[in-house]
């Protein structure tokens, strides 16, 4: 089976990390509270800012967010599983197109983590559900509801990780919203 992998709030909890310094940064640098959707997942969309201010937060927390974050509990171990049993490992991702720096110290990372698991590597990718139509992906892990409907659109069935608040998504033929990897890994090996 091929599976496309997100990495942020799928393999690599940047999405906390991202809640809290966004959190900190427009209360104590901002002296405000500028918060329009908590439940929005992208912190531009969350947050009324200027375009200035996005570029400062970027220059000040994106590096330390990327290198700080933590392994999602359960990721490293169920994805060994499942390349272990045959699966074929393709990140999808579109970390890489805010700052290119990021894909070397991601790859690095990975290797220090002994996760240098995966297959094939797509970086800054902003249309998944092309990426997953032209790698023939049997089942796609996001956490961002924008890429889960996309490609379930394509026919193509797609794991919402729902970890963090975020928007509603619900489940049909090609959606499936699960909360942890225990939980995708007994659905990939009970249901596909």
């Amino acid at each position: 089976m091929k599976i496309g992998v997100d990495l942020d709030g799928v393999i690599f909890d940047t999405e906390k990390e991202f809640r809290v310094y966004s959190e900190l940064y427009d209360m104590i640098e901002l002296k405000r509270n500028s918060k329009v959707d908590n439940k929005e997942l992208q912190f531009q969309k969350r947050f009324h800012w200027s375009e200035e201010e996005i570029s400062n937060f970027l220059n000040k927390y994106h590096n330390k967010i990327i290198t700080k974050a933590n392994l999602i509990s359960g990721a490293k171990d169920v994805l060994k599983m499942l390349k272990e049993e045959g699966n074929e490992l393709i990140i999808i991702t579109a970390r890489g197109g805010l700052n290119k720096a990021m894909i070397p110290i991601t790859e690095k990372r990975l290797k220090d983590v002994n996760m240098e698991i995966f297959d094939k590597y797509y970086w800054a990718t902003e249309n998944k559900a092309e990426i997953c139509k032209k790698e023939n992906i049997d089942i796609m892990i996001d956490d961002f509801d924008k890429n889960c409907l996309s490609i379930a659109e394509e026919k193509i069935p797609v794991i919402y990780l729902k970890d963090a608040p975020s928007k509603e998504i619900k489940e049909n033929d090609y959606i499936k919203v699960l909360y942890n990897w225990g939980e995708i890994y007994r659905y990939i090996n009970e249901a596909c």
